[in-house]
Formats: C-alpha cells, structure tokens, sequence
C-alpha cells in the first residue's frame, strides 16, 4: 500500500520513522498508510515554523489579511464537508452523521476566528502618570499542537484556527490512531495560499510528540488528551518555563432533580454519554438522580438506551458505530467488567457483540450500570466509552458533596425547574463548564477547559486566541 506523507513548508515526505497503519474500526481492515516522522523530521518542521514566523510574509501581515486565511480555509471546507467527514469517520468510526455535523463546526472555527482576527483590538490604558499606556498583544511564537484521536476535525480546527488567528506558526502532531484528518488541513493550508512554514504537520507514535515537547525552539504547547499524559507535557514545559495549554479528562455529573422535566432530561442524559459513543471529554458518564424518583428514572434512562443501536458508521439507522480501535474496545469492556466485580448491575448493554458485522469490528454496545456508589472505580475512572453508572442523591447538599468527589473538573449537567438551585448549584460545582436543562451544547464563542486535573488554560471565544498571545506594555512620555 502507497505510504501517505506528511508535510513540512508545504512540501511532502514520508519521513525517516516508521511508517503506520490507519485501521478502520468498523471493519478492522487498514485504510491507509501514513509515513512517520523522525526526530530530524521535527526538528525540520520546527526550523520551518520558526523561519516563517520572522518571514514578513506572514509577520508583516496586518490583522484583517491574515483573517482572509481563515476566511478561505473555511470556504474550501464547506466545500467539501461530505469527504471530510468520510476522512474521520474511516479513521475513527464515529457515524457519518457526526462527522459532517463535526466538518461544518470546524469550518464554523475558522470562520469565527477570521471574525475575531479582523475586528481585534489593542487597549489604551487609564493614565495614572506622565505616560499614556497601551496594551497591544504579540503572537507568543512557534506552537507545538497535539490533538487526540475522538474528534480530530473540531479539536484540530480549535488549535489551528486561534493558533493562526494570533498571528503564530504551528508544528501539529495528530493522534496515530486518526491521523488523516490533519493531514487535509495540511492540504487545506496549502490551497488556502498559507506562506510554507506556517502549518506544518508531522505524524507518527508518542515520541514524535515528545520531540515536539522536549524541542528547544518550540514556544508554547497545546495539547488534548489524557490527564497523565497532560501532567507529564506540564512538567516538561515548567521545566523550560514554558507557556502550556492542557485540555484533559472527565467524568462529568449529570444531574437530575426531582422537579425536573423528566421526559426531556431522560433523552439528553442518554445523550450526554452515548452520542459519539461516549468517547468524548465531557461524557455525562456519572448520572446523579434524586433519590425520591432514582428508581422511576433509571427505568426510563434504560428504555432510552436501548434506543441505541450499533451499526456501521455509514449506515443512517446506526446511532453508535464502534469504538476507535479493538485495543480501546476492550479497555471499555475491562472497565465494565471491573464494576461487575465490585458489585455492579449491570442493566443493559455490557457485552462485547460477536456476531456478523458487528463481531468483526470494535463494537461495544450503550450500557447502563447502578448498584454502586460514588467511590466505584467505574465512577470516579474515565472510561471514555458508552458507559453510564447511576448514582443516587439525598439532598442539594448531597448532591454538590458527591459530584465534587473526584479528580476531574471538566464539566457538568443540571436538570431542574427551579432557577435559584440551577444557580446554587451551578456555582458550587467546580467544572469548567456547566450545561442547566441541556447538554453538550457547543458554541465556539465561549470560552472552554478544566479545573482540577481536567486542564490548564482556556480555549474558543475570544480568550482562546489570547490563550495563544503574550500581552506587552507599551509607555509613551507624553509630559
């Protein structure tokens, strides 16, 4: 099979290290070859990054002309949403479905980004002496991006899109278990006219990202992915003093009070941690029900998970294709097993599929466990798959006290009519974003990240591209 090449200053190559497989996981069966980097491949797609970043061709430019990249790469992506989406989902298994959907909200990233590129503004500062003061903000430099392999189209355009808006160069290193999707926003970046050495992509296992992390002349990193891998990226970065942006782990509560509107919150629960197959940072995989209506629920969020039905990811009935690879499918089943084991019920799902298509791919079936408490492995461990565990709750202040019980900070869902406890307890749980009578709705706008060991930084909405900007002073005499 033809090796596919990655791209440093707009040229092609497939690289001094070893080359790997894209495996389709609805089907097992390789799906392309992609060349891997060396570290002299880093070190020549860093040494490009760092020439075009003093190149007046892309420094020089002011913000409204470096906005027109943005605006352009998001027209040529709406151009062709249906291939990229078939891209993904050859890579990942997500359904097509979610994938198109993902394209145009990638497409939407560069489009606000050239938004808030053009309209951007330096401050004039309060005189408070014989100087006027201004802040104007500077791009922070050559920025090493790593993404993960859930959804490689939003996540990707939400590093490049700010990275390129504020002005910087950017080396990005995509997951090897989804590592086409990056290499069409190289061809994107290309035809887009991009300066070579602006977008520079480079491909290959872990330790191409640890070259990244450990280059002398990289600037800033920004990664998503897994808390220990984020811990060991934010040592090595404060070791060098570093700027970092770490996007990391969950396992969010999503809550249901009593005097919820049941009907709607028990689809969205549902949702909140199967869309996608649970393969998402903010899964609403800890489903905390008031104790009064626990039983009631549980049987109602059973029914609707039973509505979740495997198929291949092409097909239009199929609402959940398989996980991103056989190695994580069981990762899934070892975790269920594992709560099983600690007294788990497990009430619906929990068994790999063994027969015809969906034996041949890595499948694994919307489950739902209770039976436990809080400090359950299953409920206190991100198993970033299509597993719910249903947790009772006493009280607000028991339910506050429970769903602050964990490591993580990333996010959280509220279902209840009454606007002064969605407020109370909106604030008292420590996550970075909290969803009341919805969830998982997306706005780029907004800024989005972790507290606790979820993450470091913010990114999207305005404070997204100053995540990617060092702010400088500037005192002007004027007495």
């Amino acid at each position: 099979m033809t090796i596919h090449p990655f791209m440093i200053a707009n040229g092609w190559r497939t690289g001094a290290g070893e080359a790997f497989s894209s495996i389709d996981p609805s089907t097992g069966r390789e799906v392309a070859r992609i060349g891997g980097a060396g570290a002299a491949d880093v070190d020549d797609a860093v040494a490009a990054a760092r020439a075009a970043l003093a190149d007046p061709a892309w420094s020089g430019l002011k913000c409204h002309e470096r906005a027109a990249y943005l605006f352009r790469i998001a027209e040529l992506m709406g151009g062709r949403l249906d291939e990229l989406a078939r891209v993904q989902m050859e890579d990942n298994g997500k359904t097509f479905a979610e994938c198109r959907s993902q394209a145009a909200s990638a497409a939407a990233t560069f489009r606000y980004y050239g938004a808030v590129c053009e309209t951007f503004e330096s401050e004039m500062n309060t005189q408070r002496g014989p100087s006027v003061t201004m802040t104007v903000y500077e791009p922070v430099g050559v920025v090493a991006a790593i993404t993960p392999w859930n959804s490689p189209l939003t996540l990707e355009a939400q590093k490049l899109a700010p990275i390129l808006a504020a002005g910087n160069t950017v080396v990005l290193k995509p997951s090897e278990v989804t590592p086409r999707v990056a290499l069409e926003y190289a061809r994107l970046a290309i035809e887009a006219g991009l300066p070579a050495g602006v977008v520079n992509v480079v491909t290959g296992a872990a330790d191409v990202g640890r070259a990244l992390v450990d280059h002398p002349d990289i600037d800033m990193v920004s990664f998503t992915g897994g808390t220990a891998s984020g811990r060991a990226i934010a040592k090595a970065c404060g070791t060098r003093l570093r700027p970092v942006v770490l996007e990391l782990g969950g396992k969010s509560p999503h809550v249901v009070f009593a005097d919820a509107d049941l009907e709607r919150a028990r689809t969205t629960v549902a949702s909140g941690i199967f869309s996608g197959g649970g393969q998402s940072c903010v899964a609403g995989s800890r489903i905390f029900v008031e104790a009064s209506i626990h039983d009631a629920f549980l049987e109602a969020i059973c029914a609707s998970t039973q509505a979740y039905s495997m198929g291949p990811p092409e097909d239009a009935a199929a609402t959940l294709g398989p996980m991103v690879s056989f190695q994580h499918r069981d990762h899934v089943a070892s975790a269920v097993e594992a709560a099983r084991a600690e007294g788990g019920k497990v009430l619906t799902g929990g068994a790999i599929p063994t027969e015809g298509a969906l034996g041949a791919g890595a499948y694994y079936p919307a489950t739902v466990i209770a039976g436990l408490g809080n400090e359950a492995r299953v409920a206190q461990q991100e198993i970033f798959g299509p597993v719910a565990v249903v947790l009772p709750f006493r009280d607000e202040a028991d339910l506050v006290a429970q769903a602050n019980d964990t490591e993580f900070g990333l996010a959280a869902g509220i279902w209840t009519r009454d606007f002064a406890k969605a407020w109370r307890v909106a604030r008292a749980i420590r996550a970075g974003t909290v969803w009341i009578n919805t969830y998982k709705e997306t706005s780029i706008s907004t800024p989005f990240g972790g507290f606790k060991q979820s993450g470091l930084g913010r990114e999207k909405g305005q404070t997204g591209m100053r995540t990617y900007m060092e702010p400088k002073g500037l005192y002007w005499h004027v007495g």
